[in-house]
C-alpha cells in the first residue's frame, strides 16, 4: 500500500492544477484574447466630430470590438490647439497604441508626423491629398487611410442655392486660415460663387473667441453667410447665428448637424455614418484582413440637402414652397 501513495497523490495534485486551470479561463470569459489599444484624436468638440466619433465606435463594435472588452480607447480633445494634435499623437505613439483613430484633418496630419508605424485612420477630412496625408484615394500609402467628408457635389448644391434661391449676390464667409480644410473650402466657394454669379467677402479668424467678431465684420457688406466645415468656426457656431438673426442675414453651413443649432440650409450627410465607414476601416485592420494602403479613401455613402424653415423665417428669409422638390425639411425646432 505504501508504494503506491506517492504516485496517486501526484496524479491528485495534476488533476487539481488542470481543474484550476480551467475554472480561471472560464471565470474570466476571455482566455488568452488580446484587447487592443485605440487612440482617439479629435481637433476640438462640436456635433459632427462628436457624431463620427460614435459612429467610429458603433462600427468597431459591430465588428466584435467592445469596449473595455477586447478594445480600449482613450480619447483625446485638443481644444482646437493645433499644437495639441501633436501633443497627443506623440503620447499615442510612447504609449504604443495598435491604432490611431484622427478625427479631424489637423489631428489626422499630426498623427501622420508622428509614426510612419502605427496604422491611422482618419474621418472629417477635407482634402486629404492637399493636406499631403494620402498620395491618393486609390492608393493611400504606407499606413494611413479613411473617410473624406468633401462630397464634390455638397459644396456645389449649396452655392447654387444661396444664389440661385436665396437671391444673394455677396457671400461671406468665415474661416480659420490656420486649417487647411477651409483653405481648400473657401477656394471651392469663390470659384462656384463666380459660376453662379455672386462674389465672396471673406472673414478670417484665428480662434473660437474671434468668430463672433468675424460674423460682425460682415454686417452690410453681405446678402448671406456660408461657414464651410471649419473647426473652430463651427465649435462656436452660435456666436454666428446670433448675429445672423439679429441683423437678419440668411446664414447656410457645410453639414447637416449645424441645422438643429439655428442654420438655414446644408447640403450634407449623417457624420456618424461617416464615422461608421471609418470604423469598418479600423476593425478590418485590426483583425489582420487588409493594410491601411490596402484601403482606399471613401466619400460619404449619401448627400442631401435640408432646409430649416423656423431658422430661415428668424434670419428675415421667405421658404418657397417649390422648394420641397430639391430639399427635405429639417423637422427639428
Amino acid at each position: 500500500m505504501k508504494k503506491f501513495v506517492k504516485p496517486f497523490s501526484l496524479l491528485l495534485a495534476a488533476g487539481l492544477l488542470v481543474l484550476s486551470g480551467c475554472g480561471n479561463e472560464s471565470s474570466s470569459g476571455q482566455g488568452n484574447k488580446e484587447t487592443f489599444k485605440v487612440g482617439i484624436t479629435q481637433f476640438v468638440e462640436h456635433p459632427s466630430l462628436d457624431a463620427a466619433t460614435e459612429g467610429f465606435k458603433k462600427a468597431m463594435e459591430d465588428a466584435g470590438f467592445k469596449d473595455g472588452d477586447n478594445v480600449e480607447y482613450n480619447f483625446q480633445n485638443a481644444q482646437a490647439d493645433m499644437n495639441n494634435t501633436q501633443t497627443i499623437a506623440n503620447n499615442f505613439v510612447g504609449d504604443k497604441v495598435d491604432l490611431i483613430f484622427a478625427n479631424a484633418t489637423p489631428s489626422a496630419v499630426s498623427a501622420l508626423n508622428a509614426t510612419k508605424d502605427i496604422p491611422i485612420v482618419f474621418t472629417s477630412v477635407t482634402d486629404p491629398i492637399g493636406a499631403e496625408l494620402v498620395e491618393s484615394f486609390e492608393k493611400p500609402g504606407a499606413n494611413i487611410t479613411g473617410t473624406t467628408d468633401n462630397h464634390p457635389d455638397g459644396t456645389e448644391k449649396t452655392i447654387k442655392f444661396i444664389v440661385e434661391e436665396a437671391g444673394a449676390k455677396t457671400i461671406g464667409v468665415i474661416y480659420n486660415a490656420g486649417e487647411q480644410n477651409s483653405e481648400v473650402q473657401v477656394a471651392q466657394v469663390k470659384e462656384l460663387a463666380a459660376k453662379f454669379g455672386a462674389t465672396v467677402v471673406e472673414a478670417s479668424i484665428s480662434t473660437s473667441a474671434e468668430v463672433k467678431q468675424g460674423a460682425e465684420s460682415l454686417v452690410g457688406r453681405v446678402d448671406a453667410i456660408y461657414v464651410p466645415t471649419d473647426n473652430t468656426v463651427v465649435s462656436a457656431l452660435e456666436s454666428v447665428i446670433a448675429v445672423a438673426n439679429n441683423e437678419k442675414i440668411p446664414l447656410f453651413v457645410g453639414e447637416l448637424d449645424s441645422m438643429a443649432r439655428g442654420a438655414i440650409a446644408a447640403s450634407g450627410f449623417d457624420y456618424f455614418e461617416l464615422g461608421y465607414q471609418s470604423g469598418k476601416m479600423a476593425a478590418d485592420i485590426l483583425k489582420g484582413n487588409k493594410k491601411p494602403s490596402e484601403i482606399p479613401v471613401e466619400l460619404p455613402n449619401s448627400l442631401t440637402l435640408m432646409i430649416n424653415k423656423n431658422a430661415a423665417e428668424a434670419q428675415g428669409l421667405e421658404v418657397k414652397q417649390e422648394w420641397e422638390n430639391i430639399a427635405e425639411f429639417y423637422e427639428g425646432e
